[in-house]
């Protein structure tokens, strides 16, 4: 059974740092690229954050490039977000998303940036 959870999302002060996990379980994660999009109310899922199976290649939204990284440990089968510098118009639920010849996403996670 595949499974990506989420976990770590929570309220944080603008300017500050929080970091996101995903743990994926029931397919080989070293063989899919895993990303992580956001989705507030009203609005399309965007992409925040891509990284391949082997961590080679990344990439990121412009909105989030310099303050945001992605990176994988495919011995834990996790792939994470750090989140520095966080501003308002960052608050959205982030969901993880692995694809290869199928996709799948999680269930999504909560990150809200308020003072």
């Amino acid at each position: 059974q595949v499974q990506l959870v989420e976990s770590g999302g929570g309220l944080v002060q603008p300017g500050g740092s929080l970091r996101v996990s995903c743990a994926a379980s029931g397919f080989t994660f070293s063989s899919y690229t895993m990303s992580w999009y956001r989705q507030t109310p009203g609005e399309e899922r965007e992409l925040v954050a891509r990284i391949s199976g082997n961590g080679g290649s990344i990439n990121y939204a412009d909105s989030v490039k310099g303050r945001f990284t992605i990176s994988r440990d495919n011995g834990r089968n996790t792939v994470y977000l750090q989140m520095n510098s966080l501003k308002p118009e960052d608050t959205a639920v982030y969901y993880c998303h692995a694809r290869s010849f199928r996709a799948y996403w999680g269930q999504g996670t909560q990150v809200t940036v308020s003072s």
